[in-house]
């Protein structure tokens, strides 16, 4: 099938109260991720392996660090038009409010979707982890001669209530969509798992147009609460289902039709524990589908002694006579002798220093942990500057972040 011209509307802003305090000072996209990652990568990532190079990412929420990330690390071609990966925040063009929601953050940048004068526009979210080849659900949109593509995931009836939930027929035609239902539509063919919505889209451009100036008359301002329902009487609008996404180098082991939303302090420890293990849930390595990143020019990690057990160590570090177990050290972390690391996260340029044990805690970046001091689980009394999440997983905000507060 033909290349169409495809413009993504890469949806970026998100405030990501939940993952409080790691955004406290930064959006949710540009949350540090695995061994060397931030979340934004994921998404990015798999835009450009699905050869989809014009890219406008949608920032508003604290977004100078992702605008300076994405700045440094995501430059595509200069000389080969239509390759670009371009950030654009809040343009204030009908009033001094920034982006209401989904649907109003690509209205306020419409004059962008007339100017590229794309065949389709993809319209992503930047929270969620995961590898997709958007290509395969461009074919589907084209096969289903599809207004309207919506990526839908199968999840267990039992916990539809939690989604929003797509009602579709055998040939994948949405019939209704509602969000959180009591009683969950189960999948035709399935009556365990019901569709939930991704809240990743792809549309005819002629569509997306009609439908955002609509929205906005009518002062609705989502795509989920309002715009795809709006759409479903009178265009035609499908459903594809994740679970059949296909991907080169993808290894038997893994979970099929990976996905997570880290929106809260559990789910991104949860996730990172799915990297780790011989046969890992969710695979980083894969030559055939990278992850890309920042580039660094930091030496390879020096282990001077200790024991380390099913661990992602990052470029940079310096382990001394340290135990690490179940844990991710990213770059350029200081370990010092008879420190002990489990079940926890340790963001860039932390120093743990001698004698410090830490127990499913997550530590943000650039914090110095003192000699001898015990947190998370386990301990004799909370940390003077820790937040505790409900979920038991102990927080360490950044040392910035903690003068601040």
């Amino acid at each position: 099938m033909a290349r169409q011209r495809v413009l993504a509307m890469v949806l970026a802003g998100g405030r990501g109260k939940r993952l409080f305090p790691l955004t406290f000072e930064r959006s949710k996209p540009a949350v540090p991720f695995g061994g060397r990652y931030c979340i934004i990568d994921f998404v990015l990532s798999n835009m450009i392996n699905s050869q989809i190079f014009s890219i406008y990412l949608l920032v508003q929420y604290r977004s100078q660090s992702l605008i300076e990330y994405v700045s440094e690390n995501w430059r595509l071609s200069p000389i080969i038009p239509g390759h670009f990966v371009t950030v654009v925040p809040p343009q204030m063009r009908l009033g001094p409010e920034g982006f209401q929601g989904t649907a109003d953050a690509v209205f306020q940048n419409i004059n962008l979707i007339r100017q590229y004068k794309p065949e389709l526009v993809a319209v992503f979210g930047a929270d969620h982890i995961y590898k997709m080849d958007i290509r395969r659900m461009i074919d589907f949109h084209y096969n289903s001669k599809a207004h309207i593509t919506v990526a839908a995931r199968p999840v267990p009836i039992t916990e539809g209530s939690s989604f929003g939930i797509i009602a579709a027929d055998v040939d994948s035609r949405i019939k209704g969509f509602k969000e959180k239902p009591a009683k969950p539509t189960p999948i035709p063919n399935d009556p365990e798992h019901a569709y939930c919505s991704m809240g990743n889209y792809i549309f005819n451009t002629d569509v997306l147009i009609e439908a955002l100036v609509n929205a906005q008359r009518k002062k609705q301002h989502d795509f989920g609460a309002y715009v795809i329902p709006s759409l479903i009487e009178t265009n035609r609008v499908f459903a594809y289902d994740f679970s059949t996404n296909e991907l080169p180098g993808i290894k038997s082991y893994e979970k099929k039709g990976y996905w997570r939303d880290v929106g809260t302090i559990k789910a991104y420890w949860e996730a990172h524990q799915d990297m780790l293990g011989e046969n890992p849930l969710f695979e980083i390595n894969n030559d055939l589908w990278p992850i890309r990143t920042s580039y660094s020019t930091m030496p390879s990690a020096k282990i001077l002694s200790g024991k380390i057990i099913n661990s992602i160590i990052s470029a940079g570090t310096v382990i001394n006579n340290a135990k690490i177990v179940n844990s991710i050290i990213r770059c350029g972390v200081i370990i010092e002798e008879g420190a002990e690391v489990r079940d926890s996260i340790i963001m860039d340029r932390v120093v743990l220093k001698k004698g410090c044990r830490l127990n499913k805690v997550i530590v943000d970046c650039h914090n110095v942990i003192e000699e001898g001091a015990h947190i998370g689980a386990g301990s004799e009394k909370p940390y003077w500057r820790a937040h505790t999440d409900p979920s038991g997983i102990t927080v360490i905000a950044s040392e910035m972040q903690s003068a601040k507060v």
